[in-house]
């Protein structure tokens, strides 16, 4: 798995684009996390994500994004549906885009 992680990373961060090609700067994350049923190794459902602050935000956020969504979702507050096309729209708006 970490092979395939760490080749996939490397074609996608020249596929996005980044202009910092430096794979240690990036983590392979889940576009719809794995705790709202995201696939662990489809390619539609990984990116790389850079580990520092991007316009404020980081890695760290999104995870805590991940985590409220999945509370939601557990507690019957938000559809499983509902969390997971949120995020995969945009995770700096999915919390409001659920309806949170």
């Amino acid at each position: 798995m970490a092979s395939y992680l760490s080749a996939l990373k490397v074609r996608q961060i020249a596929e996005y684009g980044y202009p910092d090609r430096r794979p240690a700067r990036y983590e392979e994350d889940h576009v719809i996390p794995l705790l709202l049923g995201g696939s662990p190794k489809s390619v539609k459902n990984l990116w790389p994500e850079p580990v520092w602050k991007v316009r404020g935000r980081s890695a760290a956020d999104k995870n805590a994004v991940e985590r409220r969504l999945w509370k939601a979702v557990c507690a019957g507050d938000v559809p499983l549906a509902r969390a997971q096309k949120a995020i995969a729209k945009d995770w700096r708006t999915a919390v409001r885009q659920a309806g949170l």
